[in-house]
Formats: C-alpha cells, structure tokens, sequence
C-alpha cells in the first residue's frame, strides 16, 4: 500500500537522491498526517466530552498537536528544497531537523498540559460514562495510527528524514497511549466505582514527555554536529583507496547540511618520488568522481611520503604498533618524517586520538621518548595531537 501511495503521488519516486524528490515525500507524508489527525481528533473530542472521559479528551487534543506537527513538517520540507543563496551557499536541508525538533517539542508542550489535566481528574474524580461509540472511536484510532506510522516510517527510511522517523515515533507513541485510554474505559464501563481515567491520563502524559525529550535529543544531534555514519566512512575510505597511487588515508573529517547535501575533507598520502603533476590530476580525478558520482564534495590535501628509507618505515611501524599498545588500539599515526641534524634527529608526525583517554600530548611525548630514545639515535618527539572525528 505505502508503494502505491508513492507512486501514484510522488513522480520519480525511486529516486531519492534528487532534492525534490525528498521535498515530494515530505509534502505527501505531511498532508496525510493533516487530513488523517484532524479526523481522529474530530471523533475522539466527541467520543470524550459525551462520556466525560479526561482522557479520550487528552487523546484528541495530542491528535490535534499531531496535525499542528504535520503543518510544521509540509513547511519545513518546502523550505529544505529550496536552492542554495549568497546568505546560505550550503542549502537549506538543514531546514528538516530543525522542523523535527519543532514537532518535538510541541508533542512535549501537550505532554505537559495534559498531565496537568490528567492530576486535576485524580484530584477531583468524576464518573466515566461509556458507551459503544467510545470503544469503536478508540479502536478505529488505533488501526488509524498504526497505518500512519507504518507510512512515516516507509517514507522516512526512504529518504532518511529526521522529521518524518521523529513523526513516526510519535505516532508510535499514540498508539500506546490511545490503548491504554482504551483500558481505561474498558475498566470504568464495568467498574465504574473504579476511578482510573486520570491516573491513565498522567501516565499517557509522562509516556509523550519521555518520548519528546528522546525525539529532541535526535532531531538536535544533527545540528550540533554528530561523526558520519560507519557505512560512509568505510565507501568513502575503501573507494579512496582503490585509486592506484594511494598509499593512506587520515584526517577524514564529514560534515552534513541535510541529507543530500554532504561535504568532506581528506588527507591522502602519496609517494613523495611521484611527478608532482600526476599526483595533482590523480587527487583531481578523486574529488570529480565522488561529487558526480556520490554527490559527496570533497576536498582532498595531498601528503607525499617517503616511501624508500629503511630508518623511517621501520619507526613508522615501530610507533604505530606502540601507542595503540601503550595509549590506545583506537590510535593511529601519519605524517611522520625525520629532520636528521648533527646532535639529535626530530621525528615529527600526528598521532589520532579517540576522546576520553585520559592522556595529553605531553604524556604521550614522554611515553615515547622513554620507549625510543638511545644514546645512539638521540630523537626528539614533535607531536602534533589530533582527534577523531569518525565513528
């Protein structure tokens, strides 16, 4: 069914890599979400103020909030197509998580106001008057939300949209909330000396408020800055170094502006002996090929190393294995060289740390100093220390 919706809605819906495409799938999935929440509020409102029922009321008005959070997504998807400008050259993808995070904190908001209600009914308790049309509203509600979370969920995997997994989430949640208001009611038709309805209510009010905190933790994350996910970073390291005339890689730092729109910087090694020029056009023919083929731009620096001195490889090695023994198996090293003088040898490179190991440059320094240095060599460690910014 979700395939049929997207293809008798959505043109060229296979193909999600294009932007509007991705603005096509936020649009449908969002006017779904209107027009199928104003409905389920609609009936529940009726279904909770006839039977007095706190909360089938809270119910309908978190529905209500679901449409509100659709408009948001439908617009927030309209100003993600939009191209790049001279005020934003990287586009305005970024526009989905902020739009994720609104849905958020809206379904919050209710959370709270409706446990506010919900502790008002355990105060002042009132009968529950059920009838047959509450118990065909809540179940039709139920099937109604797990449908449109199936949906979110489709089209979000589909186009790997925050705001729409941060939907379908949501109405995940109100699906569990919805039954449990389905229990209440349940209970309260055949004890009705039983008072339930706003203790379900608070408890459906705590479930939402939990379930926002998590969904703005996801929706922000992107924003702040988060390290790519390891399925690109190993495409892009493994096509890096299937080009002939790659020796390394280090320094790969990612960084997204949505979805589509992803930029990365890379440090490649190459032999040091190689023409100048053909090195140029090999980094050249790498940074083309993954923007038209990956739509990933890329930056690479160029790091010629020597590949033909006995004393350098055996120390590269030697270090290598060393502070992933003595610091860390997560650390690796690069760029290191030997500026040979008359009294001492400067060995300088760059050692990649992962955070929290507890040990600063100096430490390492001496750590590595104490293992090396011999009368015979007399070197001297310049280290520079650099973190990891891949998962």
């Amino acid at each position: 069914m979700y395939k049929f919706i997207k293809s008798r809605f959505i043109r060229n819906y296979d193909k999600t890599s294009d932007p509007s495409v991705r603005v096509r799938y936020g649009i449908v999935a969002g006017i779904f979400g209107i027009v199928t929440n104003v409905v389920l509020f609609v009936f529940k409102i009726l279904a909770g103020v006839l039977s007095g029922s706190i909360s089938v009321v809270a119910d309908a008005v978190n529905n209500l909030s679901d449409a509100g959070s659709s408009v948001v997504t439908v617009l927030g998807f309209r100003l993600s197509g939009r191209p790049a400008d001279a005020e934003h050259p990287y586009g305005h993808a970024r526009y989905e998580y902020i739009t994720g995070f609104i849905v958020s904190l809206i379904v919050l908001i209710i959370g709270i106001l409706l446990m506010k209600s919900s502790i008002d009914k355990i105060i002042n308790p009132s009968p529950v008057e059920t009838g047959v049309w509450t118990f065909v509203v809540l179940g039709v509600a139920i099937a109604g939300k797990l449908w449109q979370g199936g949906l979110y969920k489709n089209f979000g995997k589909s186009i790997d949209s925050a705001a729409l997994k941060a939907a379908s989430a949501d109405s995940r949640n109100d699906v569990i909330s919805t039954a449990a208001v389905l229990i209440s009611v349940t209970i309260a038709a055949f004890r009705p000396d039983v008072m339930l309805d706003g203790y379900i209510g608070g408890l459906v009010s705590l479930f939402i408020m939990v379930s926002a905190l998590k969904m703005i933790k996801d929706t922000l994350n992107p924003l702040l800055g988060v390290p790519p996910e390891p399925e690109l970073v190993k495409m892009i390291c493994s096509k890096v170094m299937s080009y002939d005339g790659v020796l390394g890689i280090h320094d790969l730092i990612v960084h997204s502006y949505g979805p589509s729109y992803c930029f990365a910087t890379l440090h490649v090694e190459v032999d040091a002996k190689v023409d100048i020029m053909v090195t140029h056009d090999l980094i050249d023919n790498i940074e083309r090929e993954f923007n038209e083929k990956e739509h990933i731009f890329m930056v690479i620096h160029m790091d010629p190393i020597v590949t033909d001195d006995p004393e350098i490889n055996n120390l590269r090695d030697s270090i290598s294995e060393f502070v992933k023994q003595a610091v860390s198996p997560e650390c690796t090293i690069h760029d290191l060289r030997l500026v040979r003088g008359v009294t001492h040898t400067n060995v300088l490179f760059d050692v990649v740390v992962p955070y929290g190991i507890g040990k600063d440059k100096k430490q390492i320094t001496d750590m590595l100093t104490d293992r090396f240095r011999t009368p015979e060599n007399n070197y001297y460690f310049v280290i520079n220390i650099d973190n990891k910014y891949t998962a």
